[in-house]
């Protein structure tokens, strides 16, 4: 048999002999201790009855001072084997006349009699002691007192205990026989149910049924629940397959559909990079040489309108550039690598620098801030938060740009003291084409932002910013590796 199905066996034939055997001990317990009372007074009454006699015999003893006769009378107590001693006392307590079984000593420490009390007795460990008052027409004229052993109250308590004890045993092994008998009835389906149940579960094979019995018992019932159980979960299991089966199918068609999309967007980018810049270099080009053949002849309104041309080609040409940018971040392998973003920063800031000289900006960028990240798609989005605080310095004669780590925060962090913006449309900074200033105030395409945010989320970070009006403004991002970040001796 099964470990599983001697375990439940087991204990249900434990559970039987422990309530058996609790039943029985409990039972013979009582029967003894029933015993024992009935016999102590027993013992208790026969030695009141010989108390009785023997100082109704003592009387006239007492009366005439003849201790012999009383020794006399005491001496009948021979024919009573458990009379250990026994003794006639005076009214002041003295020893009048006394009996003792041969070999025995004994000092008297006999219990007091009330006023009221015609006798008393006490229980030691080995006998009991009586004591009753002699009286001769209603006077007290001393006292008798008899000793006996509690030999034949130990006996019976052996005697009964050993009967108790085979009684135990007798009704253990019956109590152990049928329980087998019963365990095998009753733990019977539930160990073939718990087989099931492992087969089931090693084999996955929702199609197994456990054995059903005809009855209608609790066990029958638990049995044809747990079949039902298992067609409902094969009916589901089934159905998850299906649906399985069908949503792999989605998975397929969704993914050629994807590749379908992203072939479009990469079409769509090419034509964006080629067949739109034709057109506008040839734009730039006529209305320069417009300007430069027939420039003589406009009126500054006329040139006024060719530079508008001009720059609305010029403004044009950048936001293909950047929509090609944010095409580019969304897509393409990434290659995981160490990157100095204060190298890049530095670098950045050099660029920015030498465009306008005339300008005091005040660069602060640590000496060594490394994550793990591309390069590439890194530099995509440093250079567009520098420029950015580059851009939005413009109208201060003096700037601060700070590149840097908050440790408290885990977080990468770009600031300035510039334009700054309102907090609440911060959500709005990292939209495409979104702008929260005029283009008459600081040019842009607003989607420098928005590539960004593609590049940290390409990395597992998130960005977010804060800022005040013309107080500057800070731009938070962290990295998946932000954890790898040195930071040695701040510039």
């Amino acid at each position: 048999m099964p470990g599983q199905s001697r375990s439940i066996s087991s204990r249900f034939t434990l559970i039987i002999m422990v309530v058996s055997a609790a039943a029985l001990v409990l039972a013979c317990s009582a029967f003894i201790v029933y015993d024992q009372l009935s016999v102590r007074d027993s013992i208790v009454r026969d030695l009141s009855a010989q108390a009785q006699i023997v100082g109704a015999n003592s009387a006239a003893a007492l009366t005439f001072n003849d201790p012999k006769a009383a020794a006399n009378t005491l001496a009948a107590l021979r024919g009573f084997p458990g009379v250990i001693s026994a003794g006639i006392l005076t009214p002041d307590g003295q020893v009048f006349a006394q009996y003792r079984r041969t070999g025995v000593t004994e000092v008297l420490d006999l219990p007091s009699l009330g006023p009221t009390q015609e006798e008393t007795y006490s229980f030691h460990e080995g006998d009991v002691l009586l004591v009753r008052r002699i009286e001769l027409q209603g006077k007290p004229i001393g006292s008798v007192y008899i000793r006996n052993d509690l030999e034949e109250l130990h006996s019976r308590l052996q005697h009964y205990a050993l009967i108790a004890l085979v009684v135990l045993l007798v009704s253990l092994v019956a109590a152990l026989l049928l329980s087998a008998a019963l365990g095998r009835s009753l733990a019977g389906p539930i160990v073939k149910l718990a087989e099931t149940a492992g087969v089931i579960s090693r084999e996955k094979n929702y199609s197994v049924r456990a054995e059903v019995a005809s009855g209608f018992n609790e066990t029958d019932v638990l049995v044809r629940a747990f079949n039902d159980m298992l067609e409902q979960i094969q009916r589901r299991d089934a159905e998850l397959l299906k649906g399985q089966g069908e949503l792999e199918q989605r998975v397929e068609d969704r993914t050629r559909q994807l590749i379908a999309a992203n072939r479009e967007l990469e079409a769509f980018s090419y034509s964006v990079s080629h067949d739109l810049r034709g057109p506008l270099e040839t734009i730039n080009g006529f209305t320069y040489m417009f300007l430069h053949d027939f420039g003589a002849k406009l009126d500054p309104a006329g040139k006024d309108f060719i530079q508008h041309i001009r720059s609305a080609a010029v403004r044009m040409g950048d936001l293909i550039d950047d929509l090609l940018k944010l095409s580019q971040v969304s897509s393409g392998t990434m290659h995981q690598e160490h990157v100095d973003l204060s190298a890049i920063a530095r670098s950045i800031a050099q660029e920015l620098q030498s465009h306008d000289q005339q300008r005091k900006v005040q660069f602060v960028i640590p000496e060594s801030l490394v994550a793990e990240g591309d390069s590439r798609l890194l530099r995509i989005a440093m250079e567009n938060l520098m420029r950015n605080a580059w851009k939005y310095t413009s109208k201060h004669a003096t700037a601060r740009i700070e590149f840097g780590y908050d440790a408290v925060r885990g977080s990468y962090y770009i600031r300035d003291d510039g334009a700054g913006f309102n907090q609440a449309n911060a959500e709005r900074l990292f939209q495409p084409f979104q702008r929260l200033h005029s283009l008459a105030e600081f040019p842009g395409t607003g989607v420098g932002l928005a590539t960004v945010q593609r590049v940290v989320h390409r990395h597992g970070g998130r960005i977010w910013a804060e800022g005040a009006v013309e107080k500057g403004a800070t731009f938070y991002f962290t990295l998946n590796s932000e954890s790898s970040t040195e930071l040695r001796q701040p510039a």
